[in-house]
């Protein structure tokens, strides 16, 4: 679960290293987003001559959260970092970059993001 302001790794290869989440859209006024919703972010960090730039909002998808999240199973599922994927333009389920590191959450899937699992190097 992610608060307003909270600081997420960009786990993608767009160039933004560090983001914070400021917000979401079209959900009236629900302030925290878990795993697989499309949140808006600012960039705080990112690498020169990239894709992206530092004070650049974009939107992204959450892939990974520290707190953990009950699936209907019954399991949790539970990360060390809070993580997201920039997505290539508003309202698209494509994301910007054209690699993923690290796991990612098997909801994220789920949501139609379909194009973020298949570059993802695992899914649980």
């Amino acid at each position: 679960m992610l608060q307003l302001r909270s600081i997420l790794t960009v786990t993608d290869n767009t160039g933004a290293k560090k983001g914070m989440y400021i917000g979401r859209t079209g959900t009236g006024n629900k302030r925290n987003a878990t795993v697989g919703d499309v949140i808006n972010i600012t960039v705080k960090e990112a690498i020169p001559y990239a894709q992206v730039k530092k004070s650049e909002k974009v939107q992204a998808v959450v892939v990974r959260t520290r707190k953990e999240k009950r699936r209907r199973d019954g399991s949790y599922i539970r990360f060390d970092d809070n993580a997201c994927v920039i997505l290539a333009d508003k309202g698209s389920k494509e994301p910007k970059g054209t690699r993923i590191f690290g796991p990612i959450a098997k909801e994220v899937k789920d949501a139609g993001f379909s194009k973020i699992a298949s570059l993802a190097e695992e899914i649980y």
